[in-house]
């Protein structure tokens, strides 16, 4: 009886000098598990923040307000680009095309910048899809045979010679968005439906939901963003915004 109430007091005793151990262990083991959670929130944040400090300095350095782009769309451009970087989807990151569809046909609203050296490589009118609107784009689909423009994030490809010359291959990069562009045969193509012999016309040409450009800049344009960088076409689109993986990841 004497050596099991020894042995008792014994585990109470052990018991009694573990249990602040334990206690600290778990205190310990919670407050990492609090901190890897923050590191991680501050980490998505820092990564949110830079991608508007760059878009809002890439901004104001060329002055893109005076070219008429929406700084908003340059803002969600950077965010997309970014996260296709990160993925190693873009080849080239020196190049980044922003189509503000927010804007009426009449407007040089294809922006080609270098973001590596803060220049403006081009600007100049790109054409929407026959079926998303007269001079203003409202509708946009990424169904076959629609004649409709499709929004989101782009990689650029290949290019070839086609019945309009030469042409670039795209990408689309969002699912249910844009992803049938190769099925849909979507390139960045010249036309000559567009471009300044047609500004006092009240809208340009429109195409079969290609991104086409004045047949004269097309040979241009294709060569700055050709074999793998980011091309953006951007709308005000609730159905996309709140959508898009790349702008809500």
């Amino acid at each position: 009886m004497k050596k099991t109430i020894v042995s008792l007091l014994a585990i109470v005793l052990i018991s009694t000098a573990l249990f602040p151990l334990f206690k600290a262990a778990n205190k310990n083991a919670t407050a990492s598990v609090s901190r890897m959670v923050s590191v991680a929130a501050h980490e998505a944040k820092s990564t949110e923040n830079s991608a508007l400090a760059l878009s809002t300095k890439l901004y104001d350095s060329l002055h893109l307000d005076s070219l008429g782009l929406s700084a908003e769309a340059l803002q969600y451009a950077y965010k997309g680009y970014q996260a296709l970087v990160e993925k190693g989807a873009v080849k080239n990151a020196d190049v980044l095309t922003v189509c503000d569809f927010s804007q009426p046909s009449t407007k040089k609203r294809m922006y080609i910048l270098d973001v590596k050296n803060f220049k403006v490589l081009l600007n100049t009118y790109v054409a929407h899809g026959k079926n998303s609107g007269l001079t203003m784009a409202e509708h946009f689909s990424n169904n076959p045979e629609s004649l409709q423009s499709s929004l989101g994030f782009y990689i650029t490809r290949n290019t070839y010679n086609g019945k309009h010359g030469l042409s670039l291959r795209l990408d689309g990069q969002e699912h249910g968005f844009n992803d049938n562009a190769e099925a849909r045969a979507v390139v960045v193509h010249g036309a000559q439906y567009i471009g300044d012999q047609r500004a006092g016309t009240g809208y340009m040409g429109r195409s079969f939901g290609c991104p086409a450009v004045p047949q004269q800049l097309a040979p241009k344009v294709i060569d700055y963003i050709k074999d793998g960088t980011c091309l953006f076409i951007y709308h005000p689109s609730t159905a996309y915004l709140s959508s898009s993986r790349l702008l809500n990841a």
